[in-house]
């Protein structure tokens, strides 16, 4: 009986030991403190959510750069996404994890991160560093969506690193009073947040088994155009490798285009008039909810980017003309259809009807570029139209300038398969933000879509292309499955562009005249 009891207590002891052994490997002391992950996707990758990396920025931190984390002594429960930044419903398609709540606008106390590594017994090899900025137009958006969560890219051997930043008034409010309160500058607290969320991973990533000198920043739409940004930021410089933009560029003078320190503190200062805030103090005093209905009003002003004069001493243009930027190796490009609103309707009357009010004595050069001599081919054009105007010049123009003054290790690409509809995207486009499902291997979390066997394929290697790049600088290789990928070849060399299609090719730019057309339309 004695022996009987003493097997069953030591069985129980065993089992026990069993059921903690992987809760305990799944402890990680950072720099702030030791947090407590889980397993995800079947146990083969650990997920660390809702780390912070900065203090609150409420009550007299609302509008000041991030400050430190209070360390803890404890082991944070690290399994939950922290919650979004405070944001209004802006997108649609914009799905979150971090709450469910109905009519839930988000917190101001939203300053964390997530990281994913594969999952393993120790962390003891370094491994490539991703670090995810979500788009949403600088006023949406959050880590905790599921199109981008860390389910498989972690799989391909780098470790993911995903964040919140402050999002619209929040992150880019610009007023003279708090120009005043810091030093002469104010706004930007968004890009500041993500430089201290890079700062992090520099002091932290190594306990997950991530290289803090090889740390690829990567965004999508506003995402990309705060790696722009970034590349041009003096603060952020060496807390990256690599960079990678899907879809937008802060060099062009349209699309969230910067406005001065003045001009940007003159609207905004408007704005809190408006709203009879007259002080600095009284802005303060009010409630995220208040603050987030006084902007929800149709009154134009917008909260972006500014040229501070600290933060961004300059424009991001005017730095890389001059080569500031971080000379890193870059791969950049956009989608298809980024725009394709204006085609909905058009005939070819209608098109050259444009062409003529909006470029009268250049009307001809611009339908040699962008035809219409039929309904369909204006459909076309006019859709190739939208997308150039919204995303794809500023895009072009950011690598353009690039290669002349930076790096020269630069991969170019264009995303040219046309998804199958979804819930929030009925048509066959290869649409503004399509590329993200395929990036981080999550085509199954867009709702209604019925995936073909192209996609699955588009996404392997893309997904292998992304993690060659974040590893060595080059997306070359071979993908999961030990195949050779379709070359990518520089896009210094002969203008080349990669077509990620059905199949993925390589081929000189076929659309440089119309993005030189866009540029001679600027001066």
């Amino acid at each position: 009986m004695k022996i009987g009891g003493l097997l069953m207590t030591f069985g129980v002891i065993a089992l026990t030991g069993c059921i903690l052994a992987p809760a305990e490997t799944l402890i990680v002391k950072t720099a702030d403190g030791k947090v407590r992950g889980k397993l995800i996707n079947d146990g083969k990758v650990s997920a660390y959510q809702g780390i912070p990396y900065a203090a609150p920025p409420v009550g007299k931190l609302r509008w000041q750069a991030p400050q430190p984390v209070v360390s803890w002594n404890s082991v944070l429960d690290a399994t939950k996404y922290g919650h979004r930044c405070a944001q209004d419903h802006v997108f649609a398609d914009l799905v979150f994890k971090d709450s469910a709540t109905p009519g839930d606008f988000g917190s101001e106390d939203c300053l964390t991160l997530n990281v994913y590594a594969p999952a393993r017994e120790s962390h003891n090899v370094k491994l490539p560093v991703m670090f995810w900025i979500h788009g949403g137009g600088y006023s949406g958006g959050a880590s905790s969506e599921p199109r981008h969560n860390g389910d498989f890219l972690p799989l391909k051997g780098v470790v993911l690193v995903t964040i919140n930043y402050r999002l619209g008034v929040f992150g880019f409010l610009a007023l003279p009073e708090l120009a005043s309160e810091q030093r002469g500058a104010s706004g930007n607290y968004g890009l500041m947040d993500m430089v201290a969320a890079l700062s992090w991973v520099k002091k932290s990533i190594a306990a997950f088994g991530g290289d803090p000198d090889c740390v690829t920043i990567f965004g999508e739409s506003a995402g990309s155009f705060a790696v722009s940004t970034l590349m041009a930021a003096s603060s952020a410089q060496s807390l990256f490798h690599r960079a990678i933009g899907e879809s937008g560029g802060a060099l062009n003078s349209g699309t969230l285009s910067m406005d001065s320190l003045a001009v940007a503190g003159a609207k905004h200062a408007a704005w809190a008039n408006e709203a009879g805030a007259n002080t600095l103090d009284e802005l303060r005093a009010l409630s995220t909810e208040q603050i987030l209905a006084m902007t929800a009003k149709k009154n134009g002003v917008r909260f972006r980017p500014v040229i501070d004069g600290k933060f961004l001493s300059e424009s991001v243009l005017d730095a890389y003309k001059s080569g500031k930027q971080a000379k890193v190796p870059l791969l950049a490009g956009f989608n298809r259809d980024e725009d394709a609103s204006l085609a909905t309707g058009m005939t070819a009357e209608k098109w050259q009807a444009l062409a003529k009010q909006r470029y009268s004595d250049k009307a001809n050069a611009f339908l040699q570029l962008y035809p219409g001599l039929t309904d369909e081919v204006a459909m076309r054009s006019a859709a190739d139209f939208g997308g150039d105007q919204f995303i794809a010049y500023g895009t072009w123009k950011w690598m353009e300038i690039d290669r002349k003054t930076g790096n020269k290790n630069i991969y170019r690409y264009k995303f040219d398969l046309g998804a199958p509809p979804s819930k929030f995207h009925p048509d066959s486009n290869a649409f503004h933000s399509d590329d993200i499902e395929y990036v981080f291997g999550t085509l199954d979390t867009r709702p209604g879509a019925v995936w073909r066997p192209e996609d699955y394929e588009l996404s392997e290697q893309m997904m292998s292309y992304w993690t060659n790049f974040a590893r060595t600088g080059n997306p070359n290789g071979v993908d999961g499955n030990g195949q050779r990928l379709p070359e990518w070849p520089k896009y210094a060399d002969g203008d080349a562009v990669q077509h990620l299609d059905h199949p993925t090719t390589s081929r000189p730019d076929e659309n440089r005249g119309r993005y030189e057309f866009w540029r001679s339309s600027e001066n």
